[in-house]
């Protein structure tokens, strides 16, 4: 069901300490490789939320016993009992992953290395999203996978895969881990060259469970083990979710807020070295490593920021918090651009094109190129009735556009918050915000 969220103005400093949901990358990779393991594997405040439970019902359908402790309507603790590479069962029926671009495209390469069929799709949305990116590759290695138009559902036989050293046409962790991925159902050594920095957690993840994986500049080696040692991972905070507080922080009058235990790692950290290079108060405390991947706690202070030309390599390392940073560059002085970012057209929806149309009704001008958008502030923002489009981060970008608004904001189809961060409206006014659902 379809729910709309009133967001009211902000008239005094949001304050607090508070967490964010579990990383969403992290997540997703914890139920599969956990999946693939030889033995129990112990996952700690593991999202629930709607992107990663379609991973987890994908694989309880194909025969692996995952228990739940369910701590909170954020936080999940998960015990997984492993099936071991070759485990898996045949399902009667096709493996939905729902609205969830990571779980399709990773599945995908552990799928083209299993000795029976699958089908594997999504929801209208997610059978909109480009697939060639990781078919091609797939098909490179031997793999049988077909679709139509290149796009899901995606069709896979058993085929004999074989090693390959893969160019990615694009930095982008999807398609390096759907490679890595199929790779451990090689005989050899499969090798992939990245163009920039992408995502890393599946090769941090796969090392922790005894894969050899080597980086030797940009060139990413793997060769396949006969088994997988089991996880014990606390999830970290996803560095995504804790964008929408932490931008909320910079841009509302006088306030100061921290985030705890929020993943550090460096192919995820672009959003906060923008922050800075705009002028923003940020403080990173408390730093300590868990399951191999970096974390620590991020304080912010409301600051008077400028505006910045964004491109390069840092791009990669940000671009699901660019809606987001939109609703920052708005309030920032002076001219920004943005460049090197035509992947945001490609996400659940059109990004830019669709987010210049959403900020527009708040009296936001948003000028399109084909890979950005440049945007001139400060500009003061208007309360309007606005649509998510069924985009989780659109959803929350346009939330916390609300609250420097002058007057309320009802934004549509606002549940898909949920896809990436449940709870999101009672963390933000745990903070001291103003969001109500309307029923």
């Amino acid at each position: 069901m379809s729910r709309k969220l009133r967001v009211y103005p902000q008239t005094t400093p949001l304050r607090g300490t508070i967490t964010v949901p579990g990383d969403k990358s992290v997540s997703h990779r914890s139920i599969m490789l956990g999946a693939l393991a030889n033995g129990k594997s112990y996952i700690r405040r593991w999202l629930p939320a709607g992107d990663p439970r379609s991973t987890l019902q994908i694989f309880r359908q194909m025969g692996v016993n995952i228990a739940v402790q369910e701590n909170s309507a954020t936080s999940w603790d998960l015990e997984i009992d492993g099936v071991g590479l070759h485990g898996l069962q045949p399902s009667d029926r096709a493996l939905d992953s729902r609205n969830a671009g990571t779980c399709i495209r990773l599945l995908a390469g552990i799928m083209a290395g299993q000795n029976f069929s699958s089908i594997l799709d999504g929801s209208e949305q997610l059978r909109n999203r480009p697939m060639r990116r990781i078919i091609v590759p797939l098909q490179q290695m031997g793999a049988n996978i077909r679709s139509s138009n290149d796009k899901a559902p995606l069709y896979i036989e058993p085929a004999e895969l074989q090693p390959i050293t893969y160019e990615l046409p694009v930095a982008s962790a999807q398609i390096k881990s759907c490679v890595l991925l199929a790779g451990l159902y090689v005989n050899g050594t499969t090798r992939i060259v990245e163009p920039g920095p992408a995502r890393d957690h599946t090769e941090r993840m796969l090392t922790a469970m005894g894969v050899d994986v080597q980086t030797n500049g940009n060139t990413i080696s793997l060769t396949p083990p006969s088994e997988l040692r089991p996880l014990d991972l606390t999830v970290p905070a996803d560095i995504s979710s804790a964008a929408f507080p932490l931008i909320a922080a910079a841009i509302i009058p006088h306030s100061e807020i921290t985030i705890e235990n929020c993943g550090q790692n460096e192919t995820r950290t672009g959003i906060l070295e923008i922050l800075e290079m705009m002028g923003a108060e940020l403080t990173v405390t408390n730093q300590q490593v868990t399951g191999g991947e970096p974390a620590a706690d991020l304080a912010i202070t409301f600051s008077e920021m400028h505006g910045a030309n964004i491109g390069g390599e840092v791009v990669v390392r940000a671009i699901d918090e660019f809606p987001i940073l939109a609703v920052a560059l708005s309030q920032a002085a002076g001219k920004s651009t943005v460049r090197d970012a035509a992947e945001l057209r490609v996400k659940e929806v059109d990004r830019i094109s669709v987010l210049a149309g959403e900020l527009a009704k708040m009296g936001v001008t948003m000028d399109e190129h084909p890979d950005g958008f440049t945007i001139e502030g400060p500009i003061h923002l208007q309360g309007a009735e606005v649509e998510s489009h069924d985009d989780h981060r659109l959803g929350m970008s346009l939330a916390v556009a609300a609250l420097a608004a002058n007057a309320p904001t009802i934004i549509g189809e606002a549940n898909c918050v949920a896809d990436s961060f449940p709870g999101f409206v009672e963390t933000m006014n745990a903070l001291g915000a103003r969001m109500e659902w309307l029923d």
